[in-house]
């Protein structure tokens, strides 16, 4: 089974909780604390593998987790980091968060690879909050939440050329005439039910990718046919080969059929009209096929659909009347045309995310809820709740002041919050004091 698009959701580790300890040793009965931090969680990090072809292994798998750091030791020792959890996919693979449909990465190099969700950091223990007024901390700090996301993978075939026209104009014969790739060809519509990929070989050396796109028909932009579950791959072409059966034997217009296909490409992505176009009339065997190829260049030679004049080449695949030609055109056209940029990624240095821990700066919020009780949200305070451990008073008393020296306190009061009322963050609830 061919697939190209999934939908996962990934979780970074945790960091491993810092630990409250203290040094003792024979003939030092009030050693001063001695707990180590946490080790850092491990991150979720999406890497290339070349010999994966489709998404499929993530149809059944949808759920990625990396592993959360070790807890610090006692005597100053930094728990274990957590080992990266690496995701392979395959090349051509665009990272998209889904939640806020940004482009995180476009992976098309073969050692590409980009952490999606950074595990979080160790916790800090007490060996860290010692000071002259408190020489004997019970105060140790919670790993940090590591991150959770939920990302779509698509896929988009590395395919120079793309072969595009209506079901049964001859892409599938084509590809096979052209290269060692052995599509299904039939004499009826929809043969092709995924995309099939194959390299054409010069003599000279060179080679060029080529993609045959199938179902591609009248409102297919719209969800009709098997068109719109592909059109994603032609991004990624830099010339596309548009196919035209010119035998007559379906009565179709081959004229229109050229109208019909671009005004689909158009509705999905109108740049894709600013690519080259190479015309490849069909089927020239046949016996009205040179008369109907006259009709549809005179129809051509005054069209504005296109950004740039169309080429028109005759051929027979089943003959293979014209193929050392069309292969020599296209190449011809690919040297002289650039690659383009998949839609959002402009710059992939701005997508990638770095491994450093982020900077929560959000500001919090309070709501209140039907039973009255003042809920408060946001990233940073979130944050700092997990991380502190509430096992220790010293911990909760450290907590209380951060969230005072945010404001959080002033902000309750001019809210209307009056001494005894319950306020809540995440699952924790405790009584407002004036």
């Amino acid at each position: 089974m061919f697939v190209d698009h999934v939908t996962i959701n990934v979780k970074a580790g945790n960091g491993g909780n810092g630990m409250v300890a203290f040094r003792r040793e024979k003939y030092e009965p009030n050693g001063g604390p001695a707990g180590g931090d946490g080790g850092r969680g491990g991150s979720v990090v999406f890497k290339v593998n070349q010999g994966l072809r489709t998404l499929m292994d993530f149809r059944y798998n949808q759920k990625f987790k990396a592993d959360h750091g070790q807890n610090g030791g006692i005597k100053g020792m930094t728990g274990r980091g957590a080992e990266d959890r690496v995701i392979l996919v395959p090349q051509g693979t665009t990272i998209v968060d889904d939640e806020s449909n940004m482009v995180i990465a476009d992976l098309v190099e073969p050692d590409d690879q980009v952490v999606v969700a950074n595990g979080g950091r160790g916790g800090r223990g007490n060996v860290h909050f010692a000071t002259p007024k408190n020489p004997a901390p019970e105060l140790a700090e919670n790993g940090e939440p590591g991150e959770e996301r939920r990302v779509r993978l698509e896929l988009k075939l590395l395919a120079d050329v793309g072969l595009i026209g209506f079901p049964s104009v001859g892409k599938s014969t084509l590809l096979a005439a052209i290269t060692s790739a052995k599509p299904k060809i039939g004499d009826y519509h929809f043969t092709t039910l995924s995309p099939n990929l194959g390299m054409v070989r010069l003599n000279d050396g060179r080679d060029f990718a080529v993609a045959d796109l199938p179902g591609l028909i009248e409102g297919a932009a719209n969800g009709i046919g098997l068109g719109i579950e592909f059109l994603r791959h032609i991004e990624r072409t830099r010339v596309l080969l548009h196919l035209i059966d010119v035998s007559g034997f379906e009565e179709r217009d081959p004229y229109d059929d050229f109208l019909k296909i671009n005004a689909e490409l158009e509705k999905y992505d109108p740049d894709l009209l600013k690519r080259p176009q190479i015309i490849v009339a069909t089927k020239m065997d046949l016996p009205d096929a040179a008369e109907n190829l006259a009709a549809l260049k005179a129809k051509l030679a005054t069209d504005q659909t296109l950004a740039t004049p169309p080429i028109v080449m005759a051929i027979s695949s089943a003959t293979h009347q014209g193929l050392t030609p069309l292969i020599e055109k296209t190449v011809e056209v690919l040297d002289a045309t650039p690659a383009f940029p998949v839609k959002g990624v402009d710059d992939l240095e701005k997508m990638l995310i770095s491994d450093e821990t982020p900077d929560l700066t959000a500001d919090f919020e309070i709501n209140r809820d039907e039973d009255g009780t003042w809920v408060l949200s946001g990233a940073k305070i979130e944050r700092l709740f997990q991380m502190t451990n509430l096992d220790h008073e010293e911990s909760t008393l450290r907590f209380a002041r951060q969230m005072r020296g945010m404001g959080v306190d002033e902000a309750l009061r001019e809210k209307g919050a009056h001494n005894g009322d319950l306020v809540q963050i995440d699952d924790f609830t405790f009584e407002f004091v004036e």
